[in-house]
């Protein structure tokens, strides 16, 4: 065996090997709680000290500015002979900006941390760009993201404005264009006030006297034709009453439309109207003008807007002003939300477009091959804006997060020697968390190798959860396809949790097809089983809730030692409620926020089958189809991986609560031998009767002596 100076005896063989592997391309797969963080460090720290590389030729990447910080608490914590650091991390009566303070300190107290480049992706780039970018970019950029930055790294350097705030500038601006202001209205009433687009019977309920469509001055109208007919008059500026209650002789009728100005009635025949006869007849006998339009004529546009024209504009007086001055605050006044809405699924086609790397040009055209009239509108109207929005930042020298990362690629891909410098700085390229990378990060991570550097990634594909975000599991899935040449070791013991909760989690990711297989065990003994309790409602399960939750005290357990785990956030709700009437305090996160978090005790709430369940599968709007498609069973796999997430954040109790009689498939999945099942059972539905003693007839309630006999009945039976 290679001996080594630095002190490996802490180490499992498989973390051993991955530590002192010299494979230029090496992935380090590691299940939940086996230490692939620890490893990863373990990596670092040999490489300075037993390989004497120097720390500023080693890049450290990892996700999120939180997991940065605890990798530099813990090296901070291994050169800190004095424990003194150690001790500032456990002060509960510090802040975390205290904390951020000393770590600034203890980080520049020892030289071989400072010199590392241990970052986040986006703060990797923003050093880049910002110090060698200035032929790429404006280096001395700020940054815009969906809020704005109150604290942070970056705060400095933030814009003044949101992203949000600048889209909704720029649709104002559109607006004054009065055709782009029509058809954004247009799409709103028909697609998020009508919502056209669902079949009519499901809206037969929320709509009165069968109108359906709402035009653009507000009026309900019946049929598509008679709102394009309404829309045609109020983009000319033409007024117009919507059937009028009119009786020129012998009945009261309504025709479909009265242009006062012109003193005409239109009346729009289709298969839908009724017998116009009698109605033509009045007209004739009143001297009135009825003129007709019809659907086949609504086919051709351009010839409808022909005969619409000389049917109306011929009838103005000569000095009638056909435009009217229309203005994005008075046609939106009740339209607020709708508005938000439209701007937020923008900035999310925004946001996929960096991600996924498509162009404007190229989604535009994929969405005019849909098959539904609502997505070609909407990108009718958002790609205007997708392309101002990238305008309006350059100008302004705003880059968001992906933008960094892009024009970080960009200024690799067209300055060579750039690149080169860093692939040259770089001799050893650490990745936490891989299986969380999109194709940006990859790309990036690509434009970084060299034959002659070493990439050493750590991850676990059962732990992909942020598909949503863009993350692609198919990088860490297929490693050796992404990365030629490339080495697998795999981690499989859990050091966190005990066999059962290790076990039942292995068998329900077994379930999903899309991954690589690995054999994790636990080293944990323990006779506790995994609680499944089902309640007949919300109350009953947090009834027992509460009842676990002070057991777990009496035995000794602190707050922190209890996580709350949900799909949603609103499960969460009724909970914190009643423990806050119990003045019961306990620890509740999203499962998303959960990762990297381990706890004594877990409960996992709301895990019932269904909408607002989980799992929760969300095929997402068919707007995104048109960047990237959804498939319902990666997303049921995605989802089984939070799961996966939730179960393995236990560390000796584990309580699933679910409801009686809508279990969550997730929990069918798991065999019952690791399980520990209660629930509340429900009151008989056979009615309880009584019988005589005697004569065996059957007694009413409560009858001390039965009626057909006299036999006395012992009532305490």
């Amino acid at each position: 065996m290679q001996t080594t100076k630095t002190d490996l005896s802490g180490l499992s063989e498989k973390q051993r090997q991955a530590v002192v592997s010299s494979c230029k391309r090496l992935l380090v797969l590691a299940g939940a709680g086996s230490g692939k963080t620890k490893t990863l460090l373990q990596k670092l720290i040999y490489l300075i000290e037993e390989k004497g590389v120097h720390p500023s030729n080693i890049l450290t990447i990892t996700f999120a500015k939180n997991s940065a910080n605890e990798m530099l608490d813990r090296l901070i914590i291994s050169a800190d002979d004095t424990e003194e650091y150690a001790e500032i991390l456990a002060d509960k009566n510090r802040t975390a900006k205290e904390k951020n303070t000393e770590r600034y300190f203890f980080v520049k107290k020892y030289k071989w941390i400072d010199h590392l480049t241990l970052k986040t992706f986006h703060s990797l780039c923003y050093g880049i760009i910002r110090n060698f970018g200035v032929n790429e970019f404006d280096n001395k950029f700020k940054i815009i993201g969906d809020t704005k930055a109150k604290d942070g790294e970056f705060v400095k350097y933030s814009a003044t404005e949101t992203a949000f705030e600048v889209i909704h500038k720029i649709l104002i601006e559109n607006c004054e264009c009065t055709d782009y202001l029509l058809h954004l209205k247009k799409y709103v009433l028909d697609y998020m006030i009508d919502k056209v687009h669902i079949e009519n019977s499901n809206r037969t309920s929320l709509v009165k006297n069968g109108k359906f469509y709402t035009t653009l001055s507000g009026t309900r109208v019946r049929s598509k034709s008679e709102q394009y007919i309404a829309d045609w008059f109020y983009r000319h500026g033409i007024y117009f009453e919507y059937e009028p209650n009119v009786n020129f002789r012998n009945f009261d009728f309504r025709p479909d439309f009265y242009i006062p100005e012109a003193n005409v009635y239109l009346e729009h025949i289709s298969q839908k109207s009724h017998p116009t006869k009698g109605k033509e007849q009045q007209f004739s006998t009143a001297n009135k003008l009825l003129v007709k339009t019809f659907e086949h004529q609504t086919k051709d546009t351009a010839q409808f807007n022909l005969a619409l024209e000389r049917i109306v504009k011929n009838r103005l007086p000569s000095n009638y002003r056909f435009s009217t001055a229309l203005s994005f605050e008075e046609e939106f006044k009740s339209y607020h939300k709708e508005i938000k809405d439209f701007l937020r699924q923008t900035m999310r086609v925004i946001d996929m477009a960096k991600v996924e790397h498509i162009s404007a040009k190229k989604i535009f055209e994929q969405s005019q091959k849909d098959q539904h009239e609502r997505v070609r509108d909407f990108y009718k109207l958002a790609i205007p804006i997708l392309k101002q929005y990238q305008s309006y930042c350059t100008n302004k020298s705003y880059l968001d997060f992906n933008d960094m990362i892009t024009r970080t690629i960009s200024l690799f891909k067209n300055h060579q020697e750039i690149a080169d410098k860093f692939r040259g700085k770089f001799e050893y390229i650490l990745v936490d968390e891989f299986q969380d990378v999109n194709n940006l990060q990859v790309e990036l991570i690509q434009l970084l190798l060299t034959d002659k550097n070493q990439l050493f990634c750590v991850g676990d594909d059962w732990q992909s959860i942020y598909g949503f975000r863009g993350s692609n599991v198919d990088y860490i899935i297929n490693f050796k396809d992404h990365f030629k040449g490339a080495e697998t070791i795999k981690l499989s013991m859990n050091y966190r949790s005990t066999e059962h909760i290790v076990g039942a989690s292995n068998e329900v990711i077994k379930h999903n097809k899309f991954k690589v297989d690995k054999d994790v065990c636990s080293n944990k003994k323990s006779n506790s089983k995994i609680h499944i309790y089902a309640g007949k409602n919300e109350a009953d399960n947090i009834a027992y809730v509460l009842e676990q939750v002070k057991k777990l005290k009496e035995k000794g357990y602190a707050k922190e030692d209890i996580l709350f785990l949900y799909r949603r956030s609103k499960m969460y709700h009724p909970y914190f409620e009643h423990f806050r009437q119990e003045r019961v305090f306990v620890s509740g996160k999203t499962i998303h926020a959960s990762k990297g978090l381990e706890a004594k005790a877990v409960f996992i709430i709301g895990l019932t089958e269904g909408n607002g369940g989980f799992p929760d599968i969300w095929m997402e709007d068919r707007i995104y189809q048109v960047i990237k498609a959804s498939n319902h069973d990666i997303l049921l796999e995605e989802e089984r991986r939070l799961f996966y997430v939730a179960i393995t954040r236990a560390k000796d109790d584990l309580f699933l609560i679910t409801e009686k009689g809508n279990e969550s498939s997730f929990l069918k999945e798991i065999p019952d031998n690791f399980t520990f099942k209660t629930s509340m059972p429900f009151k008989s539905v056979i009615e309880e009767i009584t019988l005589c003693n005697n004569c065996h007839n059957r007694l009413d309630e409560g009858f001390a002596f039965c009626p057909y006999c006299g036999e006395k009945q012992r009532l305490d039976e």
